[in-house]
């Protein structure tokens, strides 16, 4: 198994959860972004830049990301791409993104970009907070145990 996140507006609060769970459980990560940001000293971890430009990192993570595989990310169509590919996706809020509810995010994130498209003022999410952080790490250790625990047996 290995974890890619998509880096370029991933919640700093998250990243030393994220650094902290890979050492923990020996678990390759790989952060793709268009721009440098620095990763601790680790074989487990690496930095990808890509290019600048619409969806290069998302193009990179699909490109790398096999079966099995974990990205985290909040870009549903990013998300629903790596679900295609039979790996799994959770987003910095926590919410695990499967076969079963993938379609209906992304089809309500594209009705939703419809209106702001149509000049409706839809607002954004809320403030990213300590909740947030909170059930973004209950699930990744949710689905790293169950993980861990079905690649031993």
């Amino acid at each position: 198994m290995h974890i890619y996140v998509d880096a370029d507006a991933f919640p700093n609060p998250l990243k030393e959860i994220i650094y902290k769970t890979v050492i923990r459980l020996n678990i390759k990560l790989t952060l793709v972004a268009c721009q440098y940001m620095r990763v601790p000293d680790s074989p487990l971890i690496s930095m990808r830049v890509v290019s600048t430009g619409q969806d290069a990192a998302d193009d990179e993570i699909v490109e790398l990301v096999e079966a099995g595989d974990l990205v985290i990310t909040a870009d549903i169509p990013l998300a629903d791409r790596i679900v295609h590919k039979n790996a799994h996706a959770i987003n910095p809020r926590g919410e695990l993104y499967t076969e079963a509810n993938i379609k209906q995010r992304l089809s309500m994130r594209n009705f939703m970009e419809e209106l702001r498209n149509n000049g409706m003022e839809t607002g954004g999410p809320p403030a990213f907070n300590a909740k947030d952080r909170q059930e973004f790490a209950n699930q990744l250790d949710k689905f790293l145990t169950a993980r861990l625990k079905h690649r031993k047996d």
